[in-house]
């Protein structure tokens, strides 16, 4: 299977001189490719997070990419505190002036396993950081966005499993389809004020915290077989389609959910059971 590591350099096009950008979930995995992609390509951007350390060392990841001209900063913040998001959405504006695009990536599952058996605790959990916590992402910016009147870009972290069903993922499955469905009704509401949301739906990606599937076994055959492209998805592939639907290149669309899964969208969902020998 292809693999792409974190020493790889992004492919750049340029195009996002002068603008800021904001990426949740910025510290790693698909969140620091994409802030890698768009400061590469001219932005300034900032990236949040839990934990410092981790920002840290991922701001020296993008600098050593980021084009000439442009900031980058980190912000520590829990995107389930509005107080924290907020602040962390004034502190993107702040390298130009203006906030023009937000990657609400920042995501995650307290529950893995049968719906029947499932810790309610765990499942709200999972909904509050990957719903409440885009929708949190997706207020905060367009107050930013509009008040400055230049309008801007929100792409949202979807998955595959909030599009079709994956067995025994069904806290993250329906926190991700919320978030497919606050795409549209933000999109609807917001396209008057210039601000466009779009949705990107990864499949299998080979990054970290995909690394006890992509390591082989089972879990993973289920996955390549349901796929047409028949490979593990990298995490350029994902930044790529990010930095698309951020950029000036998709400025007639909104409103739209991106497969980025090989085709696995075409079949069936993986089969999460086959972890536990299912």
């Amino acid at each position: 299977m292809p693999k792409v590591g974190d020493s790889a350099r992004p492919a750049t096009s340029g195009g996002l001189d002068g603008l800021s950008a904001l990426v949740t979930g910025g510290g790693s995995g698909i969140g620091l490719r994409s802030a890698r992609r768009l400061a590469a390509d001219g932005a300034s951007v900032t990236i949040c997070g839990r934990t410092e350390d981790k920002l840290a060392a991922a701001l020296e990841v993008i600098r050593a990419d980021a084009a000439a001209g442009t900031t980058q900063h980190f912000v520590v913040a829990d995107v389930t505190v509005e107080d924290q998001v907020a602040a962390a959405v004034a502190r993107a504006g702040e390298p130009t002036g203006h906030l023009d695009i937000v990657f609400a990536c920042a995501g995650g599952s307290f529950h893995l396993g049968p719906l029947v058996n499932a810790d309610v605790d765990a499942v709200r959990a999972t909904v509050d950081l990957n719903l409440i916590g885009s929708f949190l992402c997706v207020k905060h910016a367009a107050l930013s966005m509009s008040a400055e009147g230049r309008g801007g870009a929100i792409v949202l972290m979807s998955s595959g499993a909030g599009h079709f069903p994956h067995r025994w993922l069904t806290a993250y499955g329906m926190a991700k389809a919320g978030i497919e469905a606050l795409c549209g009704y933000a999109a609807e509401e917001l396209g008057e004020l210039g601000i466009r949301v779009n949705a990107v739906q990864p499949g299998i990606i080979d990054d970290e915290l995909m690394a006890m599937v992509t390591a082989g076994g089972p879990l993973l055959d289920d996955y390549v077989a349901q796929m047409p492209l028949g490979r593990i998805g990298t995490l350029d592939d994902v930044a790529a389609a990010v930095r698309f639907l951020a950029g000036p290149e998709s400025s007639w669309i909104t409103g739209e959910c991106v497969a980025v899964d090989g085709g696995h969208h075409l079949r069936r969902g993986a089969d999460y059971s086959l972890l536990d020998g299912g």
